[in-house]
């Protein structure tokens, strides 16, 4: 058996990453299966009422993740991030899915000594990860990939991932609304 690629382990830390962060919601989160992977679909985040205002007592997310290294570029009010694979992109973007989809993002500092730390007292991971929707969001005009725009705002974390399912168990779907210039 071969070790790890530094891919591999960049993804491995993006699992791990959205499944602390839902642990920490009180939700669910499961790798998706190789049929969902197929369709862009690398986990599955659950989330249980009651809701604030909300409608549905159970909601689902099917979450794409990406990791990497390269310092994102600021535009506006936004990370760029270049989304290789025009199918994941149009999987993203689709409107005519039930359960609704999102991209997030790790990134990870640029030396793959300082990505985790652990000691007795703490577990530390470097940088984070931010999630955009792309539901709705335009056709590429590109071959192999798409520039989106993961907004500032938008950092994947607890409080953000309990306001977006409490959005969605109110019927609240979020979509792209590209770069924050």
């Amino acid at each position: 058996m071969r070790p790890l690629t530094s891919q591999n382990v960049e993804a491995e830390l993006s699992y791990a990453y959205i499944h602390a962060v839902a642990a920490k919601a009180h939700m669910g989160c499961e790798v998706a299966s190789r049929h969902d992977d197929s369709a862009g679909i690398d986990a599955k985040i659950t989330a249980w009422g009651p809701f604030d205002g909300g409608i549905l007592q159970e909601v689902d997310l099917k979450v794409q993740l990406k990791a990497t290294v390269k310092p994102p570029t600021i535009v506006g009010n936004s990370f760029s991030y270049s989304l290789a694979g025009l199918n994941r992109y149009d999987d993203l973007r689709s409107t005519e899915v039930a359960t609704p989809r999102i991209l997030v993002v790790l990134f990870l500092p640029q030396t793959s000594e300082e990505w985790l730390h652990h000691s007795e007292e703490a577990l530390l991971m470097r940088k984070c990860a931010y999630w955009v929707s792309l539901r709705g969001a335009g056709p590429s005009e590109n071959e192999k990939t798409q520039t989106v725009y993961l907004p500032r705002t938008q950092l994947f974390d607890s409080n953000s991932l309990s306001q977006l399912m409490t959005s969605l168990s109110r019927i609240e779907l979020p979509t792209y609304q590209g770069s924050s210039l």
